[in-house]
């Protein structure tokens, strides 16, 4: 069912049901399984619902700790779309209130307040999918699946870093814009787990109750019990052939003609995003969730993220950089630009670091990032804090210039406001951000897709995207299309920008064969 309507369908109307019911705690996965069976039974067995429209979600707490990725990949024989979705650590994400039902009794031995840590998902109960650029109006279809009440009914997906461009076929699937709320779904928490299922309808949708249990039915029908767990060592393919597009000429010319348009007199630009897509072409078919069990390993304090449409490669990424996070009232959001490597010492490490925080250019680059997003908190948000100002991100690989910024949205209808002002920020794209736009599209010979646009879910009181970088399409006959962008400002060189490229993507490129060593070229990061 896709809950974009059509039409003249009135989006706006409200469910007649939005209901989470919570079944008592199981010990294992396979005997939550048995009772969400049990409960989905019963629900067929009973009179349907008077209402015309709803959403029903049905959990059972799990009372040991199961990965949600080895969940997952333990369900590799179907070819339902799938979503995974591993949250970054932040102390201003909220706790999730776990409720208790009554079928539907309490969820015993499960604590009232988990801190819920990554969510994986097959089938779609409802999704979300169109041609045209995301609106207000598809905002509204999937809030309308969305309650305050029930928490943990989110609708997880992305959305293409620049909608009116024209979509290259392996991108198809994705559409302008993707979500799905699951079918079935896998949620950790930090010292538990929990299996949920979850039935849409809507017959002005075309999608009766008794549609819709039949559906789940069919899902569970195809979900494993049997849980294997991911080691994070995937078996490393071997690469046939590599395409840069550009290839390295070609890029220089690309920044070249940056340079010339923000240094003419009669140009605003000041800043442009360019970036780099690689097919890599392998011998087997690359297992997208095996990849991203390698990424999990360095990756602490980012946020994982799989997107998988029907007949679609899988859109996969490691991102350290959040666009905004919504707690009711309150948006979090930070600027992230300016790269180095991380030193192979300690005190290399420091020296680099406190390069970059001295950097005239890289400041330059970093300040435009964070004032930009400055100012389209304070169009949206009653007050905006910016603190800290300027800070080094650490991460595994690299290191940025890093500020974050705090909000507070006049009313919570405000989120589809601040979603669509932040993006792109100047990080991914440019500044101006038109002018930018523009550019790209003109020198950029192949589609971004889903790459640098928003990934991640909307919920009731919250939701929470990240920026889709560090990120790589997979599977279904593409290899890998690997994408990377780096920043072109003022001062800006095209050999050291290309080396950048090459660091941003060595992540995935250490997951391959016959990768070439990465050390001597870390150590010439100087930007």
């Amino acid at each position: 069912m896709n809950g974009c309507g059509g039409g003249d369908y009135p989006i706006r109307t409200p469910l007649g049901v939005i209901e989470t019911r919570t079944l008592p705690a199981a010990p294992t996965p396979l005997l939550a399984a048995d009772s969400l069976n049990s409960a989905i039974y019963r629900l067929k067995s009973s009179d349907s619902p008077a209402e015309d429209s709803g959403i029903i979600r049905i959990e059972v707490p799990i009372q040991e700790k199961v990965e949600a990725l080895d969940w997952l990949h333990s369900q590799s024989d179907t070819l339902l779309p799938r979503c995974y979705f591993s949250g970054r650590d932040s102390g201003d994400t909220a706790l999730i209130q776990n409720r208790n039902g009554d079928d539907h009794a309490s969820s015993n031995g499960h604590d009232s307040q988990q801190k819920l840590l990554s969510v994986a998902g097959l089938g779609s109960a409802v999704s979300f999918r169109h041609l045209h650029p995301f609106s207000l109006d598809d905002w509204h279809s999937i809030k309308r699946f969305l309650s305050n009440t029930c928490p943990l009914i989110r609708a997880y997906g992305a959305m293409r870093f620049d909608p009116r461009s024209d979509i290259a076929p392996e991108w198809k699937g994705f559409g302008s814009f993707y979500f799905m709320v699951p079918q079935v779904e896998f949620d950790e928490f930090k010292g538990s787990s929990m299996l949920a299922a979850t039935i849409a309808w809507d017959k002005r949708l075309s999608r009766t109750y008794e549609q819709a249990i039949a559906s789940l039915e069919a899902t569970m029908w195809q979900v494993s019990s049997v849980v294997r767990r991911l080691n994070g060592n995937t078996t490393r393919a071997a690469v046939l052939h590599q395409t840069h597009v550009p290839n390295k000429v070609s890029w220089d010319a690309a920044v070249n003609r940056a340079l010339d348009l923000i240094s003419s007199k009669n140009s605003t630009l000041v800043k442009v995003v360019l970036a780099r897509s690689s097919r890599l072409l392998t011998m087997v078919e690359i297992d997208p969730l095996q990849w991203l069990a390698s990424l999990q390993v360095e990756g602490d304090n980012a946020y994982q993220f799989c997107l998988q449409p029907p007949e679609s490669p899988a859109f996969i990424g490691n991102t350290p950089e959040r666009l905004f996070y919504r707690n009711r009232l309150n948006v979090y959001s930070e600027a992230l630009a300016a790269t180095r490597a991380r030193g192979r010492t300690e005190s290399l490490d420091l020296q680099i670091g406190n390069d970059l925080l001295s950097s005239a250019k890289d400041h330059h680059e970093f300040a435009v990032v964070r004032e930009n997003i400055r100012g389209k908190f304070e169009t949206v948000c009653s007050s905006t804090v910016v603190e800290p100002s300027k800070v080094l991100r650490k991460l595994p690989r690299v290191q940025h210039l890093y500020a974050k910024l705090t909000g507070t949205l006049e009313k919570e209808d405000d989120e589809f406001k601040i979603l669509s002002s932040l993006h792109p920020t100047p990080a991914v794209c440019g500044l101006p951000t038109e002018e930018a736009r523009i550019l790209i599209s003109e020198i950029e010979k192949f589609d971004r897709g889903m790459y640098a646009g928003p990934v991640g879910w909307f919920g009731g009181a919250e939701s929470e995207f990240a920026v889709g970088i560090r990120s790589a399409l997979v599977g279904k006959g593409v290899g890998a299309l690997l994408y990377a962008g780096t920043g072109i400002v003022e001062g800006s060189n095209s050999d050291l920008e290309w080396q950048e490229l090459e660091l941003k993507t060595s992540q995935f490129k250490k997951l391959m064969k016959n990768e070439a060593p990465l050390s001597a070229m870390m150590e010439k990061i100087e930007l």
